[in-house]
């Protein structure tokens, strides 16, 4: 099981980027848009710059969402290898069989 802080810390930062993505996205798009004066993109630049890095959509961490392990994560089915396997195990996967020998 993963430290509860850390996981914490990433539904933090979560709710971070949904507040303030559209912002981030209107910034962007005015600083990369190649048609506006120099001054413009580069006061863009530092508005983007001032916001809260947690608010970048990269800071988040895929983590498992029954043990919150942020290693060998599975996106299709959101949680983790090890957490495949115990579910696997139990039947409670549907269209996955444990082989053993």
């Amino acid at each position: 099981m993963a430290k509860k802080s850390a996981v914490e810390k990433n539904e933090r930062r979560r709710k971070l980027v949904a507040r303030f993505a559209a912002k981030r996205a209107e910034l962007k798009a005015i600083a990369k848009n190649p048609n506006l004066d120099l001054e413009d993109r580069f006061a863009a630049r530092l508005k983007l710059a001032e916001m809260p890095r947690n608010g970048s959509k990269t800071r988040i961490r895929n983590r498992c969402d029954v043990t919150g392990r942020p290693r060998a994560y599975y996106r299709k089915l959101g949680i983790s290898r090890i957490a495949i396997r115990e579910l696997g195990s139990k039947g409670l996967v549907p269209g996955l069989l444990k082989s053993s020998w």
